[in-house]
């Protein structure tokens, strides 16, 4: 009885818990506010997990930085050998004195130069002296470059300045160390300029460096007419030997013709006769003119005792291109620089070369050795300073050829021009040859190459005006565009039996003395 009361008492009690539980629920919570709050406990608990997660992201990150290794670089052996051995001279069992400077040094390291390596070894008398002394006669080496040399035989690597390279590349060459003497040749290659081309070529003949010769060459073709001019200091430094050789040179840029080439030697002969000048080109142009066209003396001044030292760059002109203009041939009877008797041989062979033309017998080459190309041909050529449409003819007598050449941004052509009112003066043959070679060349700003296209030796045939495409540019080609022409117009002097009776060669109508050329077309020649 008892149990079943209990049992029932119990029911009871749960039953009417429920229902306050109920009720408080329906009375005092709605069910927007209930979702609230557990949206909150829930919150409360990932909050407490992202906090969790941070923590555990903060102890990884810290563990990482614990295992990742540090580099922190440390004094090299090759940086500590330089300082404690070379400039500290710490264990020296040799010094070496240079030019009145003592070096404390170690043959184990002056040995990688044949030059000690040769003096330690064998009977020399210094392999067993503690203190040797180097005679220096060559004035380009200097305690600066000694400095640099000596110091590069405990190092694995130099770095060099441009204004130092050619006393190190002295240094080096009577040290015999090739490696340097190699990277002084890729520096001067790198920095051939107007300050330096001359300096640099002078050294890589004296040192025997062929690479920066040839580099200091090339660059003196391309910019003496067309730089140098307007560089009276650096004009002035072109030896005599150096001139020669690049008066002499077929792929020299000659601008406008080769008239101009005589004027820049003129203009150069007086630089070197006036070391103190130091004028504008322009009054210097002007002065060395009125320097030979005033002189008392009425000896040719190359016969003259000053003069003859310039002789060698004046024999390498090319005379028969110099006595085209009737100015031209003033200019050389009046400035009295070169002998008569070198200008008679020019004109007769011009004036056969024009009989030869004016009957018909040559109607110019249809082949040439290119040997013989280049030391014949007429050298001409201009800067095209901009794009757009450039039209200009070289001025002169041309064996009866009136050659018009235009260039735009796509194309370079060459025209004979041959106009009714002019044929008195032209060659009449319907036909006419020539062999030609243009160049174009764009330049950085230290003048060197960037990028240049030609034709090569190439032959034309022409007929009355008859134009054709020489090149089509290249994209590369940037301006200002130097342009640089080699001309052939003319056969072997003495005419071939082949030659003579070819049906090439018909008689023409006489024309009746050595004609000149229009000036200029839409530009000045």
């Amino acid at each position: 009885m008892w149990k079943y009361y209990i049992v029932f008492q119990y029911k009871q009690a749960v039953f009417d818990m429920g229902e306050s539980i109920s009720k408080f629920v329906t009375d005092y919570c709605d069910p927007h506010t209930v979702a609230t709050n557990v949206r909150a406990l829930v919150g409360r608990k990932r909050r407490r997990d992202e906090s969790d997660d941070q923590d555990s992201d903060s102890d990884h990150l810290l563990e990482k930085t614990l295992h990742t290794p540090k580099k922190k670089k440390l004094l090299s052996t090759a940086q500590y050998i330089y300082r404690a051995l070379f400039k500290e001279g710490n264990n020296s069992d040799v010094t070496v004195i240079a030019l009145g400077k003592p070096w404390r040094l170690h043959k184990v390291y002056l040995c990688q130069s044949p030059y000690f390596a040769s003096m330690f070894s064998g009977a020399w008398r210094e392999a067993k002296e503690d203190v040797v002394n180097i005679k220096i006669v060559d004035p380009k080496i200097n305690l600066d470059s000694l400095y640099t040399v000596l110091g590069s035989l405990y190092l694995d690597e130099i770095t060099l300045e441009p204004i130092e390279v050619i006393p190190t590349l002295a240094t080096a060459t009577l040290f015999q160390l090739e490696g340097i003497i190699d990277q002084c040749a890729e520096i001067m290659i790198e920095t051939v300029n107007a300050e330096t081309a001359v300096k640099y070529y002078e050294a890589a003949c004296e040192y025997g460096v062929q690479s920066v010769k040839e580099a200091a060459f090339k660059w003196l073709l391309i910019n003496l007419l067309s730089h140098f001019q307007e560089q009276p200091k650096r004009l002035r430094e072109i030896s005599v030997d150096l001139m020669q050789k690049l008066v002499t040179n077929c792929d020299l840029y000659v601008m406008q013709t080769e008239f101009s080439l005589y004027v820049l030697l003129r203009f150069w002969v007086f630089l070197q006769l006036h070391p103190e000048w130091d004028s504008s080109s322009r009054d210097s142009l002007l002065e060395a003119h009125h320097y030979f066209q005033n002189r008392e003396d009425e000896e040719p001044f190359l016969l003259t005792r000053e003069g003859r030292t310039f002789i060698g760059p004046f024999k390498a002109l090319r005379y028969n291109h110099l006595i085209n203009h009737h100015l031209d041939v003033e200019m050389l009877k009046t400035d009295r620089i070169v002998p008569a008797e070198w200008l008679t041989p020019a004109v007769s062979d011009q004036w056969y070369h024009m009989l030869r033309v004016d009957q018909g017998l040559d109607r110019g080459p249809k082949s040439v050795a290119h040997d013989d190309f280049c030391s014949a041909c007429f050298r001409c050529g201009r800067t095209l300073v901009n794009s757009g449409e450039h039209v200009w003819r070289w001025t002169g007598f041309n064996m009866g050829l009136d050659l018009i050449w235009s260039c735009n941004t796509r194309t370079l052509r060459v025209k004979r021009n041959h106009r009714t009112e002019h044929e008195v003066m032209l060659s009449m043959q319907s036909r006419r040859h020539i062999i030609c070679r243009v160049t174009l060349t764009s330049l950085n700003e230290q003048r060197q190459v960037k990028h240049t296209q030609t034709t090569g030796m190439k032959c034309l045939t022409l007929f009355k005006n008859e134009e054709v495409t020489l090149l089509v540019l290249d994209k590369d080609l940037t301006y200002p565009l130097l342009l640089s022409v080699n001309l052939f117009l003319n056969t072997s002097l003495v005419p071939s039996q082949e030659e003579t009776n070819s049906n090439d060669a018909t008689p023409a109508s006489p024309s009746p003395s050595p004609p000149l050329q229009p000036q200029n077309v839409n530009e000045e020649g």
